[in-house]
């Protein structure tokens, strides 16, 4: 069987884009998915991505996400990945439009999501749904989930991290250790006035260049803890620059909408024998 693919990247997040709207790929073959992933025996990325058929007649296509160990989750990059992999096989007609932006609506597998584009130069935006609660785990440690549990571990300087034991610490302790746990090292940072931030991923067990639920879940947590001046915030990655909107109906209650908004990149298309 030769299996045709797209390999995009959100801000150095990368992924393997499959179209799927015929449903032939066998995604309960988990095995072939841990390889297709795998960086040294495979196409190698941050997770494997199908697009199918919309599974209800408003929405234009269902997001199928699956980490390299094939556990699945939402992915914020991997979703504006996909979304810039649909536009490029369906074009711009089917889209709705609605004020500036022409948008589309599908689901994952933390249900319906919008997405539409931002500008000429490639960026895409996201929308999240809105995490209920944030939990206060240590003074310097909250967990908030975002379509996937992330904690917010606020340090220093993310980049004097030992990141893979510091991580592990948190994902493999007793709480975390059978569902796991996303880690990110942040800063707000006053002078550039932006978050910066490393993450280490479950699903991957190792550091990303950039995790969009985890840039998600640091801005919320920067913003509900007073130290942004803006709903609005700009979040540095290892793999580049992204944004998060969010947007309030009462102050002092979590954000009732969340955008992520950056580029989502094409690498190269390929096709491989499975």
């Amino acid at each position: 069987m030769e299996l045709h693919f797209a390999k995009w990247h959100g801000t150095g997040n990368d992924f393997i884009l499959v179209d799927d709207r015929d449903g032939s790929f066998p995604s309960t073959d988990h095995d072939l998915i841990r390889r297709l992933c795998d960086r040294h025996f495979g196409i190698g990325s941050d997770g494997l991505i199908l697009i199918q058929a919309g599974r209800e007649k408003d929405l234009h296509y269902h997001m199928e996400f699956f980490n390299p160990d094939a556990s699945q989750s939402f992915c914020g990059n991997g979703s504006r990945c996909a979304f810039a992999f649909w536009r490029q096989l369906m074009g711009d007609d089917p889209m709705s439009f609605e004020g500036d932006h022409p948008q589309a609506w599908f689901t994952a597998i933390d249900g319906r999501h919008g997405a539409d584009v931002r500008g000429g130069d490639g960026e895409v935006g996201i929308t999240m749904r809105p995490p209920a609660s944030i939990e206060r785990i240590t003074e310097n440690v909250d967990l908030i989930h975002t379509g996937s549990p992330h904690l917010l571990v606020r340090v220093d300087d993310p980049e004097q991290v030992d990141i893979v034991p510091e991580a592990h610490h948190h994902r493999y302790n007793e709480r975390f250790r059978a569902e796991g746990v996303n880690v990110n090292f942040i800063r707000w940072n006053e002078d550039l006035a932006r978050i910066d931030m490393r993450t280490y991923e479950r699903g991957v067990e190792a550091e990303t260049l950039s995790c969009g639920t985890g840039v998600t879940a640091a801005a919320i947590d920067i913003i509900q803890g007073g130290l942004a001046n803006d709903t609005a915030v700009e979040v540095h990655t290892r793999g580049g620059r992204l944004r998060v909107e969010t947007f309030y109906e009462r102050s002092g209650e979590m954000p009732t909408a969340v955008t992520l908004i950056g580029a989502a990149t094409e690498v190269f298309r390929g096709t491989i024998t499975i």
